[in-house]
């Protein structure tokens, strides 16, 4: 599940290796709609009916502007000129602008101020593999477009697991679903009588991966693409380690105000799986595991 098809490994393995060297340094750079190398980007045709939807300033605009965390690779992440944001997010979202008559302007940023920079209107959406969860609903309008879970991953002949950590030292990128798995799992530790294990966590999930890699920590988990893509990039240093579990939706990140916009871009979904193009992109991606029939306004969370 969640798996890079061959065909796409030696473009997407510059890619990540650019991304873990410069991810952290072109935070707030910005990006057209160019994807870089590989399969062309599919063309969605602007919906005349949707676009006359549009809020009146992004509209006039003639642009949406976009917060993500460009270090989270297939999701997004940066190309080889450490500047244009790429991934199966950026594709998908891309198509959305384009059914709504817009271009799209990508603005790279810590994955914890995406959804202030939405609330306080720095972004006008976040992308960035935000699961849907009550907590963030509190605080913002979400649509979601994708559904994945969490999985763990060691180095090669590791015997670790997710239900046997206590004691080891575990990377996980900061403010993800992963940390909360991480730290309700240590705590059950303690609890047990066991050692507790110890939380490293990371800006970027590209220097998670990488202290794993380099023995620095025991094991990591991420979401379930994220880990697969990136056990793929480690050539064999890196295996997947037990099932994926948890799956919860993927949601864009709008302003608590803006229902009526997210329901625009809901309905920009639907069109997308409607005509094809949202398989296409996934599958380009070798994500098409995770797609979805059934785009959700603000839908319901744990």
């Amino acid at each position: 599940m969640f798996r890079i098809s061959s065909g796409h490994r030696a473009i997407l393995g510059l890619a990540i290796a650019a991304a873990m060297t410069v991810s952290l340094s072109a935070c707030g750079e910005e990006s057209g709609n160019d994807t870089g190398s590989g399969t062309p980007l599919p063309s969605a045709s602007a919906d005349t009916a949707l676009a006359d939807k549009v809020p009146a300033a992004i509209k006039s605009a003639g642009k949406i502007t976009i917060g993500t965390d460009s270090t989270y690779a297939p999701s997004e992440f940066l190309d080889a000129d450490g500047k244009t944001v790429k991934g199966f997010d950026v594709d998908l979202f891309d198509a959305v602008a384009q059914k709504l008559g817009l271009k799209t302007e990508w603005k790279s940023a810590s994955f914890d101020s995406i959804i202030p920079g939405v609330t306080s209107q720095k972004y006008n959406v976040g992308v960035s593999s935000f699961t849907v969860n009550a907590d963030r609903m509190k605080e913002a309008t979400m649509v979601s477009y994708f559904s994945a879970g969490t999985q763990w991953a060691a180095k090669k002949d590791s015997t670790i697991n997710a239900d046997d950590a206590c004691g080891k030292k575990i990377a996980v990128q900061t403010a993800t679903v992963q940390v909360d798995d991480i730290t309700a799992r240590s705590k059950k530790c303690t609890e047990a009588g066991k050692a507790k294990i110890t939380i490293d966590q990371y800006q970027a999930q590209s220097d998670a991966t990488n202290a794993v890699v380099t023995g620095k920590d025991d094991a990591m988990l991420a979401d379930s693409p994220v880990c697969a893509y990136a056990v793929q990039q480690t050539n064999g240093q890196l295996v997947l380690a037990g099932e994926i579990y948890d799956s919860a939706p993927y949601g864009y990140v709008l302003p608590k105000d803006q229902a009526e916009f997210g329901g625009v871009i809901e309905k920009a979904l639907e069109s997308l799986i409607a005509d094809g193009t949202y398989t296409s992109i996934l599958s380009k991606w070798g994500v098409q595991a995770g797609g979805i029939t059934d785009p959700a306004l603000n839908p319901q969370a744990s």
